[in-house]
């Protein structure tokens, strides 16, 4: 017998209305909506309606306030339909609900106030609507709205009759939005919703973090229906060079190391110890079996291209000699979605075969990534090319889409989707940027100014042939006053190289007993705040600075040589950048 046969419907409808804007944050509501719609719980028009707009949460909340005032008497099966495995298969929201209702953890006894609308509230909103939208339409163009709450994903495929209204522009997906009110500040990690469980990244991985099991030292992470020890899943994203999962897998942009060191974030209390010492286990067994042979079952995880590209958001490609990455959501066909990025530019696939110097090709088969056409991994259908009838934002994109298409949709530095920012974007290359994490920082005032706006990149390389050649001791000994400019690219150059933020955060953050090995800590982020704070008297202090960030990484990683090689290479990158920057001559 159903669990939930044992409920009253008054029960299922009070569970329902105090839980519609948790739902309505699911991330890619599609199926779930589809499933409503067969089981006719929504009309097909409602279904039409939502699923072709811009910002899927509000057309998903106006549903479910539609079901509750129009529908209700279908409670059960609303909550059946919702809990259907292919429905609750990797959308942790619905999972977390159901287990509240199973276990019991949910109490119907709550006693909520009655309901009060007016007109005046309504009227309200519609007028705050309406400043919104018009302020949205004015904003200025170098400035683009970033929001951590949505994210473009394969919402933009055409669905399964491949049609689409020439109406529909950039499909949205919804990405745990927060609970907190306007003006509240609160981690991800402690959001009610996330009590039980939380969405980690590894790379280009996502998953769901169980975090009693990893307490308990038990495989905790859910991806692609499989489950994953933290190394494992390190492995399965391809990060495994890292050997280091406390710093590969993140929560919301941090971490996971960081949030075990704060255990009461993270973990119950009286679990703090048991994770303590299964986290230093897992540390000895991962560091000791790092140099044994590969298991047969270790292999078969690592060796699942297949299984890990479904997930996989940017293919390394070439052309020739050219080279470049594709950025699946922005792929569309041959001729359509500027997919491919260059160190110059975006491209089209097709545009990237002519930049290549190619005449009579054929894109599918003459660009290259991992050795294949490819036309490999639309055969594996990891790339989808859309109907000649898709009205979406690529296919039949407006100015601003295509003026939106010329610049990257992530921060060149920080490359995390945390919090709702503006992207200012350069008029000279493809970078974007929090106003924040350029250097120097955005103010609103340029913003605002309708000029166009050049990141220090390209600022940087228009005045270098300028620069007089100078000797190492000179640099070094001159007032940082009169070289903020090249220190400035230098530190952009470094955190942009950062990929995956290793040296840009406090380490003592995720690393542990690293304050006992290392007595002057210092990392990129902090190089940064002392150098916009002008705490630096002459170049060579801050040279001094960055040289330590490299010294403690090759003492803290004397018998971690992936870690090592990473740490020379960005310090490889410094010293021919500061050359180049300075424009020393070789002694």
């Amino acid at each position: 017998m159903d669990p939930l046969d044992f409920l009253e419907s008054e029960e299922l409808l009070r569970f329902f209305h105090c839980n519609k804007t948790e739902i309505s944050c699911m991330e890619n509501p599609f199926i779930f909506l589809c499933k409503l719609k067969d089981y006719n719980l929504i009309p097909e028009d409602r279904f039409k309606k939502v699923t072709r707009m811009k910002k899927m949460e509000k057309g998903l909340y106006d549903i479910l306030d539609w079901f509750e005032d129009k529908n209700s008497e279908h409670i059960k099966l609303f909550w059946k339909c919702a809990f259907k495995e292919t429905v609750l298969n990797n959308n942790p929201t619905l999972q977390m609900l159901r287990k509240s209702l199973m276990d019991g953890s949910y109490h119907f006894d709550t006693q909520l106030p009655e309901k009060v609308e007016t007109e005046d509230s309504d009227e309200k909103e519609k007028n705050e609507h309406s400043e919104e939208e018009a302020r949205d339409e004015n904003s200025v163009k170098k400035k683009r709205k970033y929001s951590k709450s949505i994210c473009d994903e394969e919402d933009e495929q055409p669905g399964p009759s491949g049609l689409s209204t020439s109406a529909q522009k950039k499909s949205k997906k919804i990405c745990f939005t927060s609970p907190m009110k306007k003006g509240e500040k609160g981690e991800i990690w402690t959001w009610p919703l996330y009590k039980s469980q939380l969405p980690v990244t590894c790379g280009q991985v996502t998953g769901t973090l169980q975090r009693d099991k990893l307490a308990k030292g038990e495989k905790c992470i859910l991806a692609n229906k499989q489950w994953f020890a933290p190394g494992e899943f390190e492995r399965f994203a391809g990060k495994q060079s890292y050997k280091n999962w406390k710093l590969s897998i993140r929560c919301g942009g941090t971490p996971l190391g960081k949030l075990i060191k704060a255990k009461k974030k993270l973990f119950p209390l009286e679990e703090a110890t048991t994770e303590s010492e299964k986290e230093e286990d897992d540390e000895e067994d991962q560091d000791s079996s790092s140099d044994e042979p590969t298991t047969d079952e270790e292999e078969q995880t690592v060796q699942q291209p297949e299984a890990g590209l479904s997930n996989t958001k940017v293919f390394k490609v070439t052309c020739g000699g050219l080279a470049g990455t594709l950025h699946k959501r922005r792929f569309a066909s041959g001729t359509l979605g500027k997919s491919i990025r260059t160190e110059t530019s975006w491209m089209t696939p097709v545009d990237f075969c002519k930049e290549s110097g190619l005449t009579n090709f054929n894109w599918k088969k003459d660009i290259i990534w991992d050795g294949k056409p490819l036309s490999a991994l639309m055969e594996a259908e990891i790339l989808k090319i859309h109907s000649l009838l898709c009205g979406c934002h690529l296919c039949k994109p407006d100015p601003e889409d295509l003026e939106n298409e010329k610049n990257d949709d992530e921060c060149c530095i920080c490359k995390n989707e945390e919090e709702d920012q503006e992207l200012v974007v350069c008029e000279d290359c493809p970078r974007s940027f929090h106003q924040k994490c350029h250097l120097p920082h955005v103010d609103d005032i340029i913003l605002n100014d309708d000029s166009p706006w050049l990141c220090t990149f390209c600022v940087f390389r228009a005045n270098h042939v300028c620069l007089d050649q100078l000797e190492v001791n000179v640099v070094m000994s001159q007032q940082i006053s009169q070289h903020m400019m090249q220190c400035q690219y230098l530190l952009l150059c470094l955190r942009s190289a950062d990929e995956y933020q290793m040296f840009s955060p406090d380490p003592m953050d995720y690393l542990e007993n690293y304050s006992t090995s290392i007595k002057s800590p210092m990392w990129l982020g902090k190089v940064t705040e002392k150098l916009q704070q002008k705490q630096y008297q002459t170049v060579g202090e801050f040279v001094s600075d960055v040289q330590l960030i490299f010294a403690n990484c090759a003492t803290f990683n004397r018998r971690n040589p992936k870690i090592l090689a990473i740490g020379n290479q960005l310090r490889e990158l410094f010293d021919s950048e500061f050359k180049k920057a300075f424009n020393i001559q070789d002694q």
